[in-house]
Formats: structure tokens, C-alpha cells, sequence
């Protein structure tokens, strides 16, 4: 089976590596052209542009940052759509909001295609290793035939029963994430400004009960201000502001994650949106100076 794979970022390009080393025949492409030369080397085929990758391969996965983006790949509200998708199975794997996964599988549908939600839990690093775990939604027969491809990228697949299940699902893992990441860096600022060793304070964290796989890969980022990018806080913005819409729209309180909204604005506001979402301590630290 030839599957494609559009969308090369910060998670697009690792994962769609960890198939290529699998043997999985891949055609890829990406908006930056460049991107996708590590591909190349992997041996995977580069298509020159989404219609191609729709061409040839039976199932497209699409790590792609919004619907915007969806919307151009796919041709959507035009006659490319169905000459796109007919007789293939669409993988969206990105996170957008759902209403518009809902609406976007009633397009796809309508076109002759089949449509699956695959969102994932992880971070660039568990990309790299394969360790992301996937949130499936859809029709019971597409569901299976995807899950067997996303063995070389994720540890674990669960099946979150129709559309916009996986989408949910994943909004609600992340509302956790990140009210636990800025938890975190809310208490290493507390501690080093009250003068603690930074190093015996995150060993201290680390062998009690609140550490986990996530404080084990922040921590080490907050010691040493590495803010090299492995989830950006302007894409955790993003998730923040669709779970709080989700919410809203279901009439549920989410307190915790409004003063995350508002640190990850400040954060972004001031030039940070590129960095790691560990990055949201300048815009604790601005708060602590007082800058505006």
C-alpha cells in the first residue's frame, strides 16, 4: 500500500522519517520544499505538489497546523476535492477544532472517500522515537485499516468511536498537559527566586509522586533555559484557545486553563511563540518584575 504524508514541521518531518525507516513506501510532500530533502535521503519519493501525493497513494496522512491548511491541501470547495480523495482514505492528524473535523468528514464522505481522526499525544521527542500515542476516530473499517501504519510511530492507538471523538480526546489530554507544564514552571520560578538550588529542587521533584515522562523531559529545559523547541508555545496557544472554545461551547467551567490562556498570550506577545512551551516563564517573570 503506497501512503503519502503532507506536512513536514516539527512533528510531520520525524514522524513521516520513522515510516520511511520502516519500510513503509512513502510519498511526501511539504509547503517548504526543502523540508522535505531528509525524506529524499530516507527513500521516500517527494511529490511535487498535494495532488500528486493524492495520486498515488491509497491512504494520506495530514500532520498539517490548521484548516486552512487542510482545506488548500485538499482542494476543499472545489472540484480537486473529490478528484483528491475518491477511493482514499484521509488521515487528519493535526489538531484542529471539532465542529471542523465533523464537517470536514462529511465533505470527504460526500467526495467518495473515507475519513479518519488520528491526532497525537507527544511532543518532537517522542515523535523522534516512536513514542507517540494516537487517538482514533471514524468508521469502525477505516479505523483498522489505518491503525496498522501508525505501528512505527506510536507506542499505543485507542479507538475514541466516531468523529470528532479522537478530537476531544486529545483536546482533553492536552487541557492536563498544559496545565501541568505551567504548573511546573510556575514552581521552579517559586524556588529559584526563593533561593533554592534549581538542580536539588527538580531531584526532589523527580523522586516523589508528581514526576512523570513530561517533567522528566521539561525539568532539564527549565535548569537550563533551553528553549529549543520541541512543542511551541504558539501551537500551544493554539490548543489552549480550541479546548476553551470547546468548553465554552458546552457550557463547562475551565479556570485553571484561562490563566494558562493568558500567560501563553503574554508569552507569544512578547516574541516568545517559537520557542518551547517551557518558554511561558519569561511571561511568569515579566508578571514578577512587573513589566507591562
Amino acid at each position: 500500500m503506497q501512503v503519502g504524508f503532507i506536512g513536514l514541521g516539527v512533528m510531520g518531518r520525524p514522524m513521516a522519517l520513522r515510516l520511511a525507516s520502516a519500510g513503509t513506501p512513502l510519498v511526501v510532500w511539504n509547503r517548504t520544499p526543502e523540508r522535505a530533502e531528509p525524506l529524499r535521503a530516507a527513500g521516500a519519493e517527494v511529490a511535487a505538489d498535494p495532488a500528486e501525493v493524492f495520486a498515488r497513494a491509497d491512504v494520506v496522512l495530514l500532520m498539517l497546523a490548521d484548516g486552512t491548511a487542510l482545506d488548500a491541501v485538499l482542494g476543499r470547495a472545489t472540484p480537486g476535492l473529490a478528484a483528491r480523495v475518491a477511493d482514499r482514505t484521509v488521515v487528519h492528524m493535526g489538531t484542529t477544532s471539532p465542529e471542523y473535523s465533523r464537517a470536514l468528514e462529511t465533505d470527504v464522505r460526500a467526495a467518495g472517500g473515507r475519513y479518519v481522526e488520528a491526532p497525537v499525544s507527544g511532543s518532537r521527542v517522542p515523535a523522534e522515537q516512536g513514542q507517540l500515542v494516537a487517538m482514533l476516530a471514524g468508521e469502525a473499517s477505516a479505523v483498522e485499516d489505518v491503525r496498522p501504519l501508525l505501528a512505527p510511530v506510536c507506542r499505543e492507538a485507542f479507538g475514541c468511536g466516531p468523529v470528532p471523538g479522537a478530537l476531544l480526546m486529545k483536546l482533553a489530554v492536552n487541557l492536563f498537559l498544559i496545565t501541568q507544564v505551567t504548573g511546573l514552571t510556575e514552581a521552579f520560578h517559586f524556588a529559584e527566586r526563593q533561593g533554592l538550588d534549581r538542580r536539588l529542587f527538580l531531584d526532589v521533584l523527580d523522586a516523589g509522586p508528581m514526576a512523570s515522562a513530561v517533567s522528566r523531559m521539561k525539568a532539564p529545559k527549565l535548569r537550563e533555559r533551553d528553549f529549543a523547541v520541541q512543542a511551541a508555545a504558539l501551537d500551544v496557544l493554539k490548543n489552549n484557545r480550541l479546548i476553551a472554545e470547546a468548553a465554552r461551547e458546552a457550557g463547562l467551567a475551565s479556570p485553571l486553563l484561562d490563566v494558562c490562556h493568558a500567560l501563553f498570550e503574554e508569552t507569544v506577545a512578547r516574541g516568545h511563540g517559537g520557542e518551547d512551551m517551557v518558554a511561558v516563564l519569561r511571561a511568569i517573570e515579566a508578571r514578577t518584575a512587573g513589566a507591562p
